[in-house]
């Protein structure tokens, strides 16, 4: 398992972008990488809320973690701090062995020099079978999307 931190500034106030870490409808518009549609299943944006996810691959030659084309993950909110930080614990839907683990997103807020969000995302137990490279490169895609959803006035 390994651990990495990927953060971008957003200009946008943390009130602005903590309501689209807890947002359903925002999640399923930022929070999925490009080549993908995300499906929220259940989502309870509270401490030891619950929240089941899933990343599909719109290409059909993409393959999924926990179905053929399709990544599923649930957990629960851990930690919520007003516009100031969301930790989250999942886990993959799947019975491969190798991506069964517990993984800890916490995704931090503070306000940027000069104006704006500087979000920082920490994950942790990421399984070693999930490419370092492609986690990055999603993460920083799902940033980019978060930005513009909030820099836009969600």
């Amino acid at each position: 398992m390994y651990a990495m931190r990927v953060s971008r500034r957003v200009n946008a106030p943390r009130p602005a972008v903590y309501r689209a870490l807890l947002d359903a409808s925002a999640i399923a518009t930022w929070r999925v990488p490009d080549g993908m549609t995300c499906r929220v299943h259940e989502f309870e944006p509270r401490e030891g809320g619950a929240f089941r996810i899933s990343l599909s691959y719109d290409d059909p030659s993409g393959t999924g973690k926990s179905g053929a084309h399709t990544d599923t993950y649930h957990g629960r909110f851990t930690r919520l701090v007003p516009d100031e930080q969301v930790v989250e614990v999942s886990e993959f839907e799947t019975t491969d062995a190798a991506l069964r683990s517990t993984m800890t997103i916490t995704t931090t807020l503070t306000d940027a020099e000069g104006g704006g969000t500087d979000v920082l995302i920490a994950h942790e137990g990421i399984p070693d079978v999930v490419p370092v490279a492609d986690n990055e490169l999603g993460t920083r895609m799902s940033l980019d999307k978060l930005a513009a959803l909030v820099e836009t006035g969600l």
